[in-house]
């Protein structure tokens, strides 16, 4: 005859097994943005597979500028600009007046690509807003920027990669100008006053869960003075960079 332990060790390793199963699905439905096979959308809490998700929207322009119209803001399609295989870009969106709860692009006229746009909203409403709630108590009325576009290799340098401003898949942030009049510069405060200081440090890490490359002024020098924020497609579940 059996022993009667061992079909109790059974049967409770196979309702333990059960309710793992049931808790992991329920999970998986609490947390669609942590899962690699699931579709972005902007209504969902960041997760660990937004930036990548973003990125991927390079490959679908039409799909991407929907969920922006849908997000409310009133940022437009702006013209191809194709030079070779390396330059340009056909999926472009000229950021202006985005919404009453978001901040202005200074100078005006920004054209970043749709996966870009979308990321610097999500950044602003997300990562910017509280974060200069929290540190000043006011908002962030404008990004200022050194802008997007630029057919160059990586450091300007004549040979090797080519840099994701070529493809306007990235934009250099100069600094904030708040609601109470102060302007937060990357420069200046990066090592400055430390509630500037702080601040600078909240929004460049929050931006790392929505931009596949984030370089600051902890990279190097060439860094000393912007954010560089870009969302390069590394596929699914690619790598992301964050100094």
């Amino acid at each position: 005859m059996r022993h009667p332990f061992r079909a109790v060790f059974y049967f409770l390793l196979f309702c333990a097994a059960a309710v793992a199963v049931i808790e992991l699905r329920q999970w998986f439905h609490r947390h669609p943005q942590d899962l690699p096979w699931t579709e972005l959308r902007l209504d969902q809490p960041t997760g660990r597979f937004t930036a990548a998700r973003i990125a991927a929207l390079g490959d679908d322009a039409p799909r991407c500028r929907a969920m922006l119209q849908g997000a409310g803001v009133r940022d437009r399609p702006a013209p191809a600009r194709i030079v070779d295989d390396n330059c340009g870009y056909r999926d472009g969106v000229r950021l202006e007046g985005r919404n009453a709860r978001t901040a202005d692009f200074q100078p005006g006229g920004l054209v970043t690509s749709c996966p870009a746009a979308t990321a610097l909203l999500l950044w602003d409403q997300r990562v910017l807003q509280p974060a200069a709630q929290r540190h000043f108590n006011a908002s962030v009325t404008d990004l200022l920027h050194a802008g997007s576009y630029s057919c160059r290799r990586l450091y300007n340098r004549a040979d090797g990669g080519w840099s994701e401003h070529a493809t306007a898949d990235a934009v250099d942030i100069l600094g904030f100008r708040l609601s109470d009049g102060r302007t937060v510069s990357v420069l200046r405060d990066w090592s400055g006053d430390p509630r500037e200081a702080a601040f600078l440090r909240e929004v460049r890490d929050g931006a790392c869960r929505l931009f596949t490359t984030v370089l600051s002024p902890d990279y190097n020098a060439a860094h000393r003075d912007h954010l560089h924020l870009d969302v390069a497609d590394r596929g699914p579940a690619g790598w992301r960079a964050c100094r």
